[in-house]
């Protein structure tokens, strides 16, 4: 078994493993909450539209992989899964019923959205992670990989970005943003600042990941 090196100190009085606790949890939960997503699309997919259905399992398959590489990593960083993992399993169902009812365009809409969001969120850990956890940082720096390729394979095979892009698009950001908040406690916000005002301060901290 391999063991989180010593973290950086934090000038900020808060302690960094628990931050990185933080974000195996989350990140473990939002892989198994996108495995319900994408199980309830294909659910739908196979009766409406079976032509999306392979590319649907490929992303699938690819998240569950993931889900599977953040709970191994948990046991080192004395990391356990999220509390409100049943949260996450019924959102990620009814989300992707419901956009895979609206048709394959939405399906691909909720897509770009929750991959957009959680890039996000991704640039900001691999940003804390560079110098206090640099095993966990590689590992996300490559899931961080696919899940761009699931970004743009939904924006090209989106038709259009009408109504309900404008429309979907922030609703389902904003919801995969707000359960990342309410997973870290707060942590995701508070990262983002750190690092913002280290800038402001001309502080060296570490660089954010680029692909």
């Amino acid at each position: 078994m391999t063991t989180s090196p010593p973290a950086a100190p934090d000038t900020r009085g808060r302690d960094p493993q628990l931050t990185v606790r933080r974000i195996l949890k989350v990140n473990h939960a939002g892989e198994f909450g996108a495995i319900r997503i994408y199980g309830a699309q294909i659910t739908v997919a196979r009766h409406l539209f079976p032509d999306i259905v392979p590319v649907l399992e490929e992303m699938r398959a690819d998240e569950i992989d993931h889900c599977r590489l953040f709970r191994e990593a948990m046991p080192a960083r004395g990391a356990r899964p999220c509390r409100i993992m049943s949260l996450w399993s019924l959102g990620g169902y009814v989300l992707g019923a419901l956009t895979a009812l609206g048709g394959r365009n939405t399906v691909w809409i909720c897509t770009e959205a929750v991959e957009s969001a959680v890039h996000r969120h991704l640039e900001d850990q691999l940003a804390f992670l560079a110098d206090r956890d640099p095993q966990l940082h590689a590992l996300i720096a490559s899931i961080q990989q696919q899940e761009l390729a699931h970004l743009r394979e939904a924006e090209s095979r989106q038709q259009g970005r009408g109504l309900a892009h404008a429309l979907l698009l922030p609703l389902v950001s904003g919801l995969t943003d707000l359960m990342i908040w309410l997973s870290t406690w707060g942590d995701s916000s508070r990262m983002r600042t750190d690092m913002a005002r280290a800038g402001q301060e001309g502080s060296a901290s570490p660089p954010s990941y680029r692909p």
